[in-house]
């Protein structure tokens, strides 16, 4: 009996040595052939090789196979990747995006109080020159390679100064603004404000440097006015750094509370974080506004509340990311940050919802069925489940609405529209209270027939794959004549579409008009008036024996 022990032992030590040793050779062996493989071309291929996009390509590739958040950094990117983590950067404060109809990039919503909005720069106006050195248009560049250009003129050292020269739409002349660089820090606390029944509200954008002591400094001064209850919207939070969610959670836990695990091939990626500090508040009613865009950090901080019954979570499922990522530096001042862990949170679920390594027949990787979720408990023993990211208390439901609302929001039309109701009021009513008038309504409707605006119609979409089925099984001639009919009725007319969806078509034209004159705190102002999430997130904190009841407490 003891020999047979003692050869069992012998090979359950042996195995994984020699499966490493394999693994190891392997390895070696692919290198080796890649090695020589460039070498070669490099030689001997007839065109001469451009070594850095060669490989990139091959590291693109390869990278692409595994999951999007592992992404290879050349040096002209480390500050991208800083940014990410630490929300500063050194510029003016203000995104451009690439305009079609110019070929050239414009501002969009300039930061409140920073260099861009207080030399006077507005959205729309489209830039020209830096320092008298004109920016190029875009012509055959890639849009994000021109776009990319730009960014990095109007960047640069804290304290330099620059002449902007840009050309405002409606004006004849160009304008010459002078900006002084600064470093800029976006602040994760993006809005916060109190309700005359002691609701706070507070939205949280990101998961920075910070996140944690500007989320406690928020929360104190609307205690100090004298906050009740707790709105926490995180809303497309697409989520940061790992540490800021926790720190986050230790603001509503008690000390000592176990919030996360972390578990990865390497030894070194496995933690078990706890909540290290006194906590800011641990009986103030909470509930967390999630949708399918919150993430990452995000869904720790509303997984956590949950698991611990600390909050009421309304929304939305989000969208499930439970995957750590390490940034690892390389030669010659480039970054790989992969993934290198799954994380926990204290229920002892992994929200994580995409299968990447096992992808479908069409190379996507596959998303986990609720049925081979499994379920787990709260810390009052409330059935929660994993593997599809947080599911809501409180699930609310979106409205359906048409193509045309999303070609619409995301259209340059709509935007250019936004910049031409700029340049012709010099003010509106405030946010919460603006109204488009059924004058300028029909305003927009003539300024939207008079551009190239198209859209998909979901009705003739569906007629066109009916039409082609009737091809592949022998109805298309016989049916030519109705198809036609139907088709001539289905084509749409964009000033009736418009009309016919008036009212959804009114909120998004609204909200852009805002944003021109109020920036990213109009945005909010405007759509918490308008908002059935934060609406049923209100109704839940009012009703004290609801609030009770969903948590599982008497």
């Amino acid at each position: 009996m003891r020999k047979i022990f003692s050869f069992l032992l012998v090979l359950t030590t042996v195995f994984p040595l020699k499966a490493q040793e394999n693994h190891n050779f392997e390895t070696a062996k692919a290198l080796e052939i890649f090695n020589a493989l460039y070498r070669d071309l490099d030689l001997f291929y007839v065109d001469t090789l451009n070594a850095e996009k060669a490989v990139g390509d091959a590291i693109l590739y390869m990278l692409g196979r595994l999951d999007p958040y592992t992404e290879f950094y050349k040096e002209n990117r480390t500050d991208e990747l800083r940014t990410l983590t630490t929300g500063k950067y050194a510029g003016i404060g203000s995104p451009i995006r690439f305009h079609k109809g110019s070929d050239r990039c414009v501002f969009d919503a300039p930061y409140e109080d920073m260099p861009a909005a207080k030399a006077g720069v507005r959205t729309g106006d489209v830039i020209l020159k830096v320092n008298g050195e004109d920016v190029g248009v875009c012509g055959k560049q890639s849009r994000s390679e021109y776009t990319a250009s730009v960014t990095s003129r109007l960047r640069g050292e804290p304290g330099t100064s620059f002449i902007l020269t840009v050309k405002r739409p409606g004006t004849e002349k160009p304008l010459h603004l002078k900006l002084t660089r600064e470093t800029i820090k976006r602040p994760s606390v993006l809005y916060s404000t109190l309700r005359p029944d002691g609701i706070g509200y507070v939205l949280l954008d990101g998961y920075t440097e910070d996140t944690g002591r500007d989320m406690k400094a928020t929360l104190e001064a609307l205690k100090g006015k004298g906050a009740k209850r707790l709105v926490l919207d995180l809303r497309s939070n697409g989520g940061g750094l790992m540490g800021e969610a926790v720190k986050v959670l230790n603001l509503f836990l008690p000390k000592g509370k176990l919030v996360l695990e972390t578990k990865g091939k390497d030894p070194e990626s496995n933690q078990t974080l706890k909540t290290k500090d006194d906590p800011f508040d641990t009986e103030m009613p909470i509930a967390v506004l999630v949708d399918y865009a919150t993430a990452s950090a995000a869904e720790i901080t509303s997984g956590g509340l949950q698991d611990y019954d600390r909050a009421v979570v309304v929304g939305r499922r989000t969208y499930g990311k439970g995957l750590v990522q390490t940034p690892r530096p390389l030669p010659y001042e480039t970054v790989l940050k992969l993934t290198t862990s799954k994380y926990y949170i204290p229920s002892g679920r992994c929200v994580q919802a995409y299968d990447f390594k096992n992808r479908g027949a069409d190379g996507q990787p596959k998303h986990l069925p609720d049925s081979l979720c499994k379920t787990f408990k709260t810390a009052g023993g409330r059935p929660v489940k994993d593997g599809g990211g947080i599911i809501p208390d409180i699930i609310v439901k979106q409205d359906s609405l048409p193509n045309l609302i999303s070609y619409l929001g995301a259209s340059e039309e709509l935007f250019d529209y936004g910049v031409d109701f700029r340049n012709r009021h010099a003010s509106i009513a405030p946010a919460r209270e603006f109204s488009l008038s059924d004058e300028e309504f029909e305003n927009f409707k003539r300024f939207m027939a008079a551009t190239n605006f198209t859209y998909d119609n979901q009705t003739k979409n569906a007629l066109q794959l009916v039409r082609r089925w009737a091809e592949f099984e022998g109805y298309a001639a016989e049916a030519k004549a109705e198809f036609e009919a139907l088709e001539a009725k289905l084509s749409h007319k964009l000033a009736d579409d418009l009309e016919l969806w008036k009212k959804d078509v009114k909120k998004i034209v609204e909200l852009t008009i805002v944003a021109h004159y109020y920036g990213q705190r109009g945005i909010v102002e405007y759509t918490l008036e308008r908002d059935p999430d934060f609406d049923a997130a209100v109704k839940v904190l009012n009703d004290e024996a609801r609030y009770k009841a969903i948590l599982g407490k008497k």
